[in-house]
Protein backbone atom coordinates (compact mmCIF):
# COMPACT_ATOMS: atom_id res chain seq x y z
CA UNK A 1 0.00 0.00 0.00
CA UNK A 2 1.30 3.44 -0.92
CA UNK A 3 1.54 5.73 2.09
CA UNK A 4 -0.29 9.03 1.83
CA UNK A 5 1.98 12.04 2.12
CA UNK A 6 1.02 15.50 3.19
CA UNK A 7 1.38 18.53 0.97
CA UNK A 8 4.15 19.97 3.15
CA UNK A 9 6.20 16.75 2.78
CA UNK A 10 6.24 16.84 -1.02
CA UNK A 11 9.64 17.75 -2.43
CA UNK A 12 9.63 19.04 -5.99
CA UNK A 13 12.79 18.55 -8.03
CA UNK A 14 13.84 20.36 -11.20
CA UNK A 15 14.99 18.48 -14.28
CA UNK A 16 16.44 19.78 -17.53
CA UNK A 17 16.24 17.96 -20.87
CA UNK A 18 18.00 18.91 -24.11
CA UNK A 19 15.48 18.16 -26.90
CA UNK A 20 17.93 18.22 -29.79
CA UNK A 21 17.23 15.36 -32.27
CA UNK A 22 14.74 13.63 -29.94
CA UNK A 23 11.44 12.12 -31.08
CA UNK A 24 8.45 14.19 -29.95
CA UNK A 25 6.24 11.34 -28.74
CA UNK A 26 8.93 9.63 -26.68
CA UNK A 27 9.91 12.91 -25.04
CA UNK A 28 6.29 13.88 -24.36
CA UNK A 29 5.47 10.56 -22.70
CA UNK A 30 8.51 10.82 -20.43
CA UNK A 31 7.72 14.44 -19.51
CA UNK A 32 4.08 13.64 -18.72
CA UNK A 33 5.23 10.83 -16.42
CA UNK A 34 7.56 13.20 -14.53
CA UNK A 35 4.96 15.99 -14.33
CA UNK A 36 2.42 13.62 -12.77
CA UNK A 37 4.98 12.18 -10.35
CA UNK A 38 4.77 8.62 -11.60
CA UNK A 39 8.54 8.30 -11.37
CA UNK A 40 8.35 8.60 -7.56
CA UNK A 41 7.41 5.88 -5.10
CA UNK A 42 5.00 8.29 -3.39
CA UNK A 43 2.75 8.66 -6.46
CA UNK A 44 -0.93 9.27 -5.79
CA UNK A 45 -3.25 10.00 -8.72
CA UNK A 46 -5.22 12.66 -6.85
CA UNK A 47 -2.20 14.71 -5.67
CA UNK A 48 0.22 16.97 -7.47
CA UNK A 49 3.57 15.53 -6.40
CA UNK A 50 5.28 15.78 -9.80
CA UNK A 51 8.47 17.64 -10.61
CA UNK A 52 9.35 20.65 -12.75
CA UNK A 53 10.74 19.98 -16.23
CA UNK A 54 12.78 22.48 -18.28
CA UNK A 55 13.14 21.61 -21.97
CA UNK A 56 15.76 23.41 -24.06
CA UNK A 57 16.55 23.42 -27.80
CA UNK A 58 12.90 22.79 -28.68
CA UNK A 59 13.46 24.23 -32.16
CA UNK A 60 15.62 21.17 -32.99
CA UNK A 61 13.05 18.54 -31.99
CA UNK A 62 12.22 15.85 -34.56
CA UNK A 63 9.32 13.74 -35.79
CA UNK A 64 9.70 10.20 -37.13
CA UNK A 65 8.42 9.28 -40.56
CA UNK A 66 6.26 11.81 -42.39
CA UNK A 67 4.50 13.09 -39.27
CA UNK A 68 6.08 16.54 -39.56
CA UNK A 69 3.98 17.19 -42.68
CA UNK A 70 1.03 14.78 -42.38
CA UNK A 71 0.13 15.02 -38.66
CA UNK A 72 -2.83 17.30 -37.95
CA UNK A 73 -3.91 19.02 -34.75
CA UNK A 74 -7.63 19.81 -34.58
CA UNK A 75 -9.43 22.32 -32.40
CA UNK A 76 -12.96 23.70 -32.48
CA UNK A 77 -13.97 27.30 -31.90
CA UNK A 78 -17.41 26.39 -30.60
CA UNK A 79 -19.26 27.90 -33.54
CA UNK A 80 -20.91 25.84 -36.31
CA UNK A 81 -18.30 24.88 -38.88
CA UNK A 82 -15.55 26.21 -36.64
CA UNK A 83 -13.11 23.34 -36.84
CA UNK A 84 -9.53 24.48 -37.29
CA UNK A 85 -6.53 22.34 -38.15
CA UNK A 86 -2.81 22.90 -38.07
CA UNK A 87 0.28 20.82 -38.71
CA UNK A 88 3.70 20.80 -37.01
CA UNK A 89 5.10 22.38 -40.18
CA UNK A 90 2.66 25.31 -39.96
CA UNK A 91 3.37 25.77 -36.25
CA UNK A 92 7.12 25.83 -36.92
CA UNK A 93 6.64 28.42 -39.68
CA UNK A 94 4.76 30.62 -37.20
CA UNK A 95 7.65 30.25 -34.67
CA UNK A 96 5.40 28.31 -32.26
CA UNK A 97 7.62 25.25 -31.85
CA UNK A 98 6.89 25.30 -28.12
CA UNK A 99 3.25 24.52 -28.92
CA UNK A 100 4.19 21.23 -30.64
CA UNK A 101 5.61 19.69 -27.46
CA UNK A 102 3.06 21.38 -25.20
CA UNK A 103 0.16 19.90 -27.20
CA UNK A 104 1.73 16.44 -27.10
CA UNK A 105 2.27 16.57 -23.33
CA UNK A 106 -1.15 18.11 -22.65
CA UNK A 107 -2.90 15.30 -24.48
CA UNK A 108 -1.00 12.67 -22.48
CA UNK A 109 -2.17 14.12 -19.16
CA UNK A 110 -5.66 13.34 -17.86
CA UNK A 111 -8.20 16.12 -18.30
CA UNK A 112 -9.22 18.36 -15.44
CA UNK A 113 -7.94 21.02 -13.09
CA UNK A 114 -5.10 18.87 -11.75
CA UNK A 115 -3.68 18.33 -15.25
CA UNK A 116 -3.76 22.08 -15.93
CA UNK A 117 -1.83 22.68 -12.72
CA UNK A 118 0.70 19.99 -13.64
CA UNK A 119 1.18 21.43 -17.14
CA UNK A 120 2.27 24.76 -15.65
CA UNK A 121 5.38 22.99 -14.31
CA UNK A 122 6.62 22.44 -17.88
CA UNK A 123 9.02 25.18 -19.02
CA UNK A 124 9.98 25.20 -22.72
CA UNK A 125 12.76 27.28 -24.33
CA UNK A 126 13.90 27.42 -27.94
CA UNK A 127 17.60 28.02 -27.24
CA UNK A 128 20.13 26.59 -24.85
CA UNK A 129 19.62 29.37 -22.28
CA UNK A 130 17.00 29.31 -19.54
CA UNK A 131 16.42 31.40 -16.39
CA UNK A 132 16.17 28.41 -14.01
CA UNK A 133 19.82 28.01 -13.01
CA UNK A 134 18.99 29.14 -9.48
CA UNK A 135 16.86 26.02 -8.93
CA UNK A 136 19.89 23.82 -9.80
CA UNK A 137 18.07 21.43 -12.15
CA UNK A 138 19.37 17.90 -12.61
CA UNK A 139 20.35 17.09 -16.19
CA UNK A 140 18.57 14.13 -17.76
CA UNK A 141 20.49 12.70 -20.71
CA UNK A 142 17.45 11.49 -22.62
CA UNK A 143 19.56 10.03 -25.42
CA UNK A 144 21.13 7.48 -23.07
CA UNK A 145 17.84 6.25 -21.60
CA UNK A 146 17.06 4.32 -24.80
CA UNK A 147 18.87 4.13 -28.12
CA UNK A 148 15.57 4.66 -29.98
CA UNK A 149 15.10 8.12 -28.47
CA UNK A 150 17.39 9.77 -31.05
CA UNK A 151 15.94 10.34 -34.51
CA UNK A 152 18.69 9.58 -36.99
Amino acid sequence: MTPFIKKKDIKKNWYIINAQDIAVGRLASYISKVLRGKNKPTYNPHMDNGDFVVVTNIDKIRFTGKKFINKKYYRHTGHPGGIKESTPLSLKEKNKTEQILKLAVKRMLPGGPLAKKQLTKLKIYSGNNHPHDIQKPKIIDFNKLNRKNIVR
